[in-house]
């Protein structure tokens, strides 16, 4: 059942930090107020912009392991307003993440816009699916033109979820990103170099009808 975001993230130990620094009042609001259990159309369209993430899991030994997720444009699917999908291509074959969820199917991960200086945080419940045991599912997370084998797929079952604010996130674009803000620019760049050469072909044509 999802949950309030709260909920996961404040434990005791945790409440107990933000009375001792000052900041327990405040969270304590925000574990009152009904939050939103599903993912609405601002959730869902940030997620099919993002082209990577950070998933967490946990071992056995309780030692957490971030792991860096990157594919095309979209590679996360929503299924659902409470679930999410991708396919789990084949990598360095160490399977730290795949492993931990065997154990502990609990997992966090985070979505990052540097651009627009977003993040999006998750928690959910992460379940693994062989592609052999997966047919009617791996189409659906396939995408086009991307050719990386798919081993498995990955469903994240919503538990929680809350928007960071954007205090000391570094702004960071991608070369699309630099070329779409830059396009009037490169346009009028376009624009005075055909210009230069039709005032060059201009002054050819004097030059030559002068002649020698």
């Amino acid at each position: 059942m999802p949950k309030n975001f709260a909920e996961i993230a404040f434990t005791e130990s945790v409440k107990a930090q933000q009375e001792k620094y000052g900041s327990r009042r405040s969270y304590a609001r925000m574990e009152a107020q009904a939050r939103g259990t599903e993912l609405s159309f601002a959730e869902t369209d940030f997620i099919a912009e993002r082209d990577s993430f950070y998933l967490s899991t946990v071992g056995e030994n309780g030692y957490p392991y971030v792991q860096f997720r990157g594919g095309p444009k979209g590679f996360l699917k929503v299924l659902d307003a409470r679930t999410l999908a991708y396919a789990d291509f084949r990598g360095n074959m160490q399977y730290v993440s795949v492993g931990n969820l065997a154990r502990n199917d609990k997992g966090a991960i985070i979505l990052m816009d540097y651009a627009q200086r977003r993040r999006l945080k998750i928690y959910a419940r992460i379940e693994v699916i062989e592609a052999a045991d997966a047919p009617e599912l791996i189409p659906q997370l396939q995408d086009q033109g991307y050719t990386a084998q798919i081993e498995r797929a990955m469903l994240l079952h919503l538990e929680a979820f809350d928007w960071n604010c954007p205090q000391h996130i570094t702004q960071r674009f991608t070369i699309e990103e630099i070329r779409e803000l830059n396009a009037s620019l490169y346009e009028h760049v376009a624009r005075l170099e055909a210009e230069l050469e039709r005032m060059k072909a201009i002054v050819n044509i004097h030059q030559s009808l002068k002649g020698p």
